[in-house]
């Protein structure tokens, strides 16, 4: 086996991956496209792109239903996606892979079946400061109906989770520990592992929302030692519509259904009526078919790429983005924390962060602006919001360059 070179970064080629994704090469207000965010939702390569429309070329009928050869096609793709996506995140099983409509559908569907049917008046749900509002409002929901509570576990000034203050939250009260494994908002990598490892200690079961970390490095589930993990298909390369609970078996199997229709029963009729095995019992209606074969397609070009290196290309871009901050006069880092993915949040003095955004737009330069749907944590650290630039795999060091020069004429145009 040959030696992998030193500086990986360098062997790892932005460039060669930026052909594959067909939306890159554009112009946008008279400049060449610089996407940086890519936390909200990230591009399509070509090859997904094909998968779904051949799926509607050649395979579109329903699954699991019909004994033509069209249905035949299509739920050995559907299922077999199922199996791309269980490899993916080192599922022991692919009937623990639950299709949904995206990571929020994911919490939800754990919040009101496993929490509706197991929280009672004074237990306890924790999420941090850190949350998405869909890892927060689904269990606020679900405490109303059923006298939980749900509690923030408290988060430092550098934006990272108190785990001394988690553990003085830690008792027989608390049912469910959910948090990101990434923060959408600043970057934060949170140790999911030894904080599901004291979870456990206490009792309590663990949801992760891997929606972020997905594109960035490969998940082992069983690894990470959580009971759910969530995860949306748009943020890895591939569509919108569809994600994935995955769930321990035992969990699943003693949960309730969240939705009735088709396909999640075994026999209908009155006055009862019998549900169907997991995954299946949590699948009602029709799925997104394509959704999940395209989903499977990104998986598969990931396969492709040296996710080592990638990784290592994202943490170069994040690190030139940091150095870059230093040489501009009023700009602030928001999250300072020692483990970052490549997420760069800053405050612009003088200025509001649509204004920079609009400005930044104008240049070809797309990020993202405001309180990136983590309005507790904004209130936390005493801010409206943020301009955030978020990196991925295509992006390259011209990139950043471009980055900054924006934010230099954006500053001058309100000196």
């Amino acid at each position: 086996m040959s030696a992998r070179p030193m500086n990986i970064a360098a062997a790892f080629d932005p460039e060669r991956v930026r052909r594959d994704f067909p939306i890159l090469d554009q112009l946008v207000n008279g400049h060449p496209l610089v996407y940086l965010d890519n936390a909200a939702t990230t591009q399509k390569p070509e090859c997904v792109i094909e998968a779904i429309s051949n799926y509607y070329r050649r395979d579109n009928a329903n699954v699991h239903r019909g004994v033509h050869t069209l249905s035949d096609r299509a739920t050995h793709a559907f299922e077999q996606a199922r199996q791309t996506v269980a490899d993916f995140l080192g599922s022991p099983r692919p009937e623990q892979l639950i299709w949904t409509s995206g990571t929020t559908a994911a919490i939800n569907l754990v919040a009101y079946s496993w929490g509706r049917s197991t929280l009672q008046p004074g237990d306890r749900v924790l999420v941090s400061w850190l949350e998405h509002h869909s890892n927060i409002v689904p269990w606020q929901l679900v405490a109303e109906a059923t006298g939980a509570e749900v509690l923030p576990i408290p988060v430092t000034d550098s934006g990272e989770i108190d785990l001394g203050a988690l553990d003085s939250l830690l008792d027989a009260r608390v049912k469910m520990v959910a948090v990101n494994h990434i923060s959408n908002a600043l970057g934060t990598v949170n140790p999911v592992q030894e904080i599901a490892r004291r979870a456990k200690a206490a009792g309590a079961l663990v949801l992760v929302d891997g929606a972020q970390s997905v594109a960035h490095w490969p998940i082992d589930v069983t690894a990470l030692g959580c009971d759910f993990f969530v995860m949306s298909a748009h943020k890895l390369f591939g569509p919108t519509g569809i994600g994935v609970l995955w769930g321990r078996a035992s969990l699943l199997d003693a949960m309730p259904p969240f939705l009735g229709g088709g396909e999640m029963i075994e026999r209908v009729g009155f006055p009862t009526t019998t549900y169907n095995t997991v995954p299946f019992k949590f699948e009602a209606g029709t799925p997104n078919i394509a959704g999940a074969i395209g989903m499977a397609a990104a998986i598969d070009y990931l396969a492709t790429i040296d996710r080592e290196a990638a990784a290592e290309h994202e943490a170069a871009l994040l690190a030139r983005c940091l150095d870059l901050a230093g040489e501009v006069a009023g700009l602030r880092r928001v999250g300072t924390p020692a483990h970052a993915a490549g997420i760069f949040s800053f405050l612009l003095e003088g200025t509001h962060p649509s204004d920079v955004g609009m400005l930044l737009d104008q240049q070809g330069i797309a990020v993202r602006t405001g309180h990136h749907c983590a309005q507790p944590l904004m209130d936390r650290l005493g801010i409206p919001g943020t301009v955030r630039a978020s990196f991925s795999i295509y992006n390259t060091q011209e990139d950043v360059t471009r980055l900054f020069e924006g934010i230099r004429k954006a500053k001058s145009l309100f000196s």
